[in-house]
């Protein structure tokens, strides 16, 4: 039985159960708050029979071997800085009056095939944990891209050396280490990098885990607001520019092999303020992702069961996620995977329903009355956040391709995935604007349940659904904000505590505070929901300020700050007019999800 049970797991190769569940363990531990530098090991594969070696080829035009964007800026850097202490500022000064137009290009040319040459390696050292907000670079995996502008150099060079003078810690043990692999080039040179493990439908199905969430149930009531036409076409918009930057992304990535977090691209373009504010947003991401799981899961019980009060729900909520919130990460990682199924679930349900019910309301073969534009011009603007929060998936879309096996089938594992989802989300918004018209809810999940003409067993099985869906995502959406605290208040392992209190603490009290820490955590959760008890409005801020920042705004900026004057011309001006748009959207609908219901006709 157990050998029948083993081949059944390792059924299908590369794809086998067992090494899906190691792609569901690695995807787990991709959402982060603090920007980190992960373990890694090499690789004791060196046949390579399943790497595409074709991504790893270098240019032989490039001059000589180039090291890693970190080392490389960091030893121009100390080089310069060591010339200027020898020589004096004064002759400093002279020297860069002496080099002028081409001849200083040449000079600094000259200078960084120098610093190529060198064979120093950060992968001997140890894994390091930088400071709270340091960047993820694990090693001097690859060989630096030449585009990359001054700024950015001169900033993954101050990380590398933040890195560097950090010590060394203790590596995340929840998290699985990086695998590295010595390549050799052409011209004989060893090189190395990340070595990919997810096979193209591995990544395709994290990333549609990443994309498929509870924000495709305000989708009817965005379409609502917007009317057909412009409902549809915003989708559609979302769809394409999401699906363009998450392409952008990886091209900024692909610059150095060193690169692999979103994190990691803000830092080298804007330094290291655009490292807080990365990690600032993405907090309040997993904030706002949370609160709005614990307000779905509190509308659905109290349209099941009316009297007990969705207070009280959501405090059962928070006491149903304590036991959960101390479960191991590689554990809640296959617990997630029950999350996109209820999605699904979900919306078959709405379909089968809508099918059974002959008449309006809640009835596919008797829809209700509709319209092509919004009813009140006033509601549009609500309709951007609801609308664009099911695509936030950009924070982690750099750690999934450096995850792949065949990175340059990038392309084709994103476009299935953003096919795939795009096809759910028009599905539910189409479907539940149909059913129900104007009177559309917060979700479309509590139409479903007060509905009374549907069948008894489909409305409970919903219910359920939905209930899985908070217990299984908030613990795993809160892990990292869990450990950004534990690193900065010294209670994680890989941290050093500024605090005396805390050095030489036992095991137990260490572990009594890291308990009592994540029920704080929680119970902020739970706070926030029953202050802002509205589930619409939360999406809607989710998508407004948050989605369209982290998905459009950021990339975009990547992008043209990374390449500068490479990018094409009508590209660098499609690129500025998204920016603009999209940044006016942000704004107006972060500021209309803070407006009553009633001055903008929103009942």
């Amino acid at each position: 039985m157990e050998r029948s049970s083993q081949s059944l797991r390792l059924l299908g190769g590369l794809n086998s159960l067992d090494n899906f569940a190691r792609s569901w363990q690695r995807a787990a531990g991709f959402w982060e708050v603090t920007p980190r530098r992960p373990s890694f090991v090499y690789s004791t594969d060196e046949a390579g029979d399943e790497t595409d070696d074709d991504h790893f080829r270098f240019d032989e035009e490039r001059p000589l071997q180039r090291k890693s964007v970190l080392r490389q800026a960091l030893e121009a850097q100390e080089a310069l800085e060591d010339e200027a202490v020898d020589e004096g500022e004064e002759d400093a000064n002279v020297e860069a009056d002496t080099y002028e137009g081409p001849a200083a290009e040449s000079h600094h040319r000259a200078k960084r095939r120098f610093f190529s040459r060198r064979e120093d390696n950060i992968l001997s050292i140890e894994p390091l944990l930088a400071s709270p907000f340091a960047g993820s670079y694990a090693s001097s995996y690859g060989t630096l891209g030449s585009r990359l502008n001054e700024a950015s150099m001169r900033h993954a060079g101050r990380l590398w050396k933040e890195q560097q003078i950090t010590g060394v810690q203790e590596p995340d043990k929840e998290r699985a280490p990086l695998l590295v692999k010595r390549v050799e080039r052409e011209d004989g040179t060893i090189v190395n990098v990340v070595l990919g493990q997810s096979t193209v439908p591995q990544t395709i199905f994290n990333s549609i885990n990443v994309l498929v969430g509870v924000g495709l149930l305000s989708l009817p009531l965005g379409i609502k607001h917007a009317g057909w036409l412009i409902g549809m076409t915003f989708l559609l918009f979302a769809t394409i520019v999401t699906n363009y930057t998450a392409k952008i992304l990886v091209k900024c990535l692909d610059v150095d092999g060193t690169l692999i977090t979103f994190a990691d691209l803000a830092y080298i373009s804007f330094g290291y303020k655009a490292r807080i504010a990365t990690s600032v947003l993405f907090t309040l991401e997993l904030v706002a992702a949370n609160v709005a799981l614990v307000v779905l899961f509190a509308d659905s019980w109290d349209a099941l069961l009316p009297g007990v009060g969705l207070t009280e729900w959501k405090i059962v909520c928070g006491f149903v996620l304590t036991p959960l919130s101390m479960v191991p990460l590689r554990v809640l990682s296959f617990t997630s995977v029950l999350g996109i199924v209820c999605c699904f679930g979900i919306v078959s349900i709405t379909f089968i329903d809508g099918l059974i019910k002959p008449h309006a309301p809640g009835s596919l073969r008797e829809p209700m009355p509709t319209h092509l534009f919004p009813e009140h011009w006033s509601t549009l603007p609500l309709s951007f956040g609801l609308i664009m929060s099911p695509w936030g998936g950009h924070s982690v879309f750099p750690n999934i391709y450096r995850d792949m096996r065949h990175p340059k089938k990038y392309n084709k594992s994103l476009k299935i995935t953003y096919t795939s989802t795009y096809l759910l989300d028009v599905s539910m918004a189409i479907a539940g604007l149909l059913m129900f018209g104007e009177g559309v809810m917060d979700e479309i999940t509590s139409n479903i349940i007060t509905m009374s003409a549907y069948p008894k067993t489909l409305s409970i099985l919903v219910v359920a659904f939905i209930a899985v869906i908070p217990l299984t995502k908030i613990p795993l959406n809160a892990r990292p904000i869990v450990s950004t605290v534990e690193i900065l208040s010294g209670l994680d392992p890989r941290a050093i505590s500024d605090s005396q209190a805390l050095i030489g603490m036992s095991g137990l009290t260490r572990g009594i505070l890291k308990f009592s820490l994540r029920i704080f955590i929680n119970a902020i959760f739970i706070v926030i929901a029953i202050i802002f008890p509205s589930f619409d409005r939360i999406m809607a801020l989710l998508g407004s300020t948050l989605c369209f920042t982290i998905c459009v705004i950021l990339p975009l900026c990547f992008y043209l700050k990374i390449f500068g004057d490479d990018v094409p011309p009508k590209e660098r001006i499609l690129d500025y007019v998204l920016i603009a748009i999209c940044s006016v959207m942000s704004l107006v609908g972060t500021v209309w999800a803070f407006l009553p219901k009633e001055s903008i006709g929103a009942t």
